[in-house]
């Protein structure tokens, strides 16, 4: 059984690591990620990690893994920024709030998808006009949810998370490897 990532997310490959596991090989699925009008961002999040690993080409021998990570402020979806000022926009909605960041697990193997996914509620401190603008400068926010990532310079700006903290990066690794074994995967090697 060979391991494909659905994933380009450099984070995610590290994730996996942390498991032992390199991937056979990545294929980035292509889809539309926009929400359906009024969809909630739990159902959102799970829907979007189907739908990739539905849409990862795969041969007979290989097992797909997704994954989906998005940022809720309440009802509000806050997906990848298009630009400085959404960014802005984003952080200075979440600045001094609670928000969710929600991360959807697919496998899919054969004819079947096992699904899971991870709620984590984040502080995000309140953010000075220094801070947001240095951060904003530094390009980190580029291509994550909510425009930022917890594991780089923003991780500043959190003082605390209830729940998973790979999950907030982007893979939760406990619910990954069980999702795995699960499909029938050898997380931890050949039992026989």
């Amino acid at each position: 059984m060979k391991l494909i990532l659905g994933s380009a997310s450099p984070r995610r490959k590290e994730l996996l690591a942390q498991l032992g596991l390199v991937p056979f090989d990545v294929r980035s699925p292509d889809i539309n990620e926009d929400p359906h009008p009024a969809e909630l961002p739990r159902p959102y999040c799970a829907r979007m990690a189907r739908e990739k690993a539905m849409a990862v080409p795969r041969a007979e021998d290989e097992i797909v893994l997704c994954a989906d990570t998005t940022v809720a402020l309440g009802r509000r979806i806050m997906g990848k920024p298009v630009d400085e000022k959404e960014c802005a926009e984003f952080l200075l909605a979440m600045s001094g709030r609670r928000h969710k960041v929600i991360t959807a697990v697919a496998v899919a193997y054969g004819d079947r998808v096992w699904e899971a996914d991870v709620v984590t509620t984040v502080k995000m401190k309140r953010l000075s006009d220094v801070e947001l603008n240095s951060y904003l400068n530094s390009n980190d926010w580029r291509g994550k949810a909510g425009g930022y990532g917890i594991q780089g310079p923003a991780g500043a700006f959190i003082p605390w998370i209830q729940g998973s903290y790979s999950a907030v990066m982007g893979l939760p690794v406990a619910e990954t490897a069980t999702l795995l074994m699960t499909a029938g995967y050898p997380v931890y090697g050949d039992p026989r």
